[in-house]
């Protein structure tokens, strides 16, 4: 049996389709961080900055910040006293993030002597009322700056959520509405958003990932990532 070939022409042609959609697909992969500045600075110690608030609560910056310092230690670098670093702003009549987030990086490291300063921003902080759910959601961003140069040495985002499990709700409609009014009652009378920070919060200050932080001086894998 004779066995059918294409013209010369159009193999050259689906030859070229081919090598074209190849090509598409490795330019669209995402590229990953830069860490080049974040290397050659070399930080050892971190200053957290109380972070900016732009969700209507006013419980975000406080539990937020509360959740930052064991993930940065953890990770090997020596993070400055949070209760220390609050009463320093207070005695120098600093007290609103906003206010302190505009102080030159020179003056951060001269006043307290940390190689970096991370800048936080809380996006989204505090329960919702969704019909047939209550969701606590937090959403965080940061950047890390050199408090000696004034360089950006690495940027990220997270967000966690109190549903993220899934809502299984028996009991149909009336089941998830019931459902959803318990836990929108619990969620009034406890800072159900609180331990969710914390995972957003864990999750922005993850080192070893692909677009995480590096790991400090005092980690076992640092110079490792």
């Amino acid at each position: 049996m004779a066995r059918l070939s294409l013209p010369l022409a159009l193999r050259w042609f689906l030859l070229g389709i081919t090598a074209a959609w190849l090509t598409g697909c490795a330019t669209t992969t995402a590229p990953g961080k830069d860490y080049s500045a974040f290397r050659a600075a070399k930080p050892q110690s971190i200053l957290v900055l109380p972070p900016l608030n732009d969700s209507p609560d006013v419980q975000a910056t406080a539990s937020v910040l509360s959740h930052t310092t064991l993930p940065l230690a953890e990770a090997g670098y020596y993070v400055m006293p949070v209760t220390l670093v609050t009463e320093t702003f207070r005695q120098n009549g600093l007290e609103i993030a906003s206010d302190i987030h505009e102080v030159a990086p020179a003056k951060l490291h001269e006043i307290f002597g940390a190689d970096t300063a991370l800048y936080i921003k809380v996006d989204k902080y505090g329960v919702s009322y969704q019909v047939i759910n209550s969701v606590a959601v937090v959403s965080v961003e940061a950047r890390l700056v050199d408090l000696r140069t004034g360089t950006k040495l690495w940027t990220g985002q997270a967000y966690a959520s109190s549903d993220e499990g899934g809502n299984n709700s028996g009991g149909g409609l009336v089941g998830m509405l019931v459902t959803a009014l318990i836990k929108q009652i619990v969620n009034s009378v406890s800072d159900v958003s609180h331990p969710v920070a914390g995972v957003a919060t864990n999750r922005l200050l993850a080192v070893g990932g692909r677009d995480g932080l590096l790991y400090g001086p005092r980690s076992p894998k640092y110079l490792k990532n």
